[in-house]
């Protein structure tokens, strides 16, 4: 599985466990016991929209952030097997 992995390093791949859960990300770190995802976070609209009074930002701006990538660590062993998605 490690080899399999190491074929599809950074490309956006389906992982299988052994339990049936299944995970999208891309490959991005490889270990002789686990491997890393990079999930694209798909969250809806985090920030609030609250109509009235217009009240100056804070410094620098009043929302933090949000990381578009969260990530994911499967045991190699708990792979069963990688898909190759298509990424647009």
């Amino acid at each position: 599985m490690k080899h399999w992995c190491h074929e599809h390093m950074h490309r956006y791949v389906l992982a299988h466990t052994h339990d049936g859960w299944c995970c999208d990300g891309f490959i991005e770190h490889i270990d002789d016991e686990v491997v890393c995802l990079a999930v694209p976070h798909c969250g809806g609209m985090d920030r609030a929209f609250v109509p009235g009074p217009f009240f100056p930002p804070l410094y620098p701006y009043p929302f933090f952030p949000r990381r578009r990538f969260y990530r994911q660590v499967f045991p190699l062993t708990a792979l069963v097997g990688l898909s190759l998605l298509p990424f647009y």
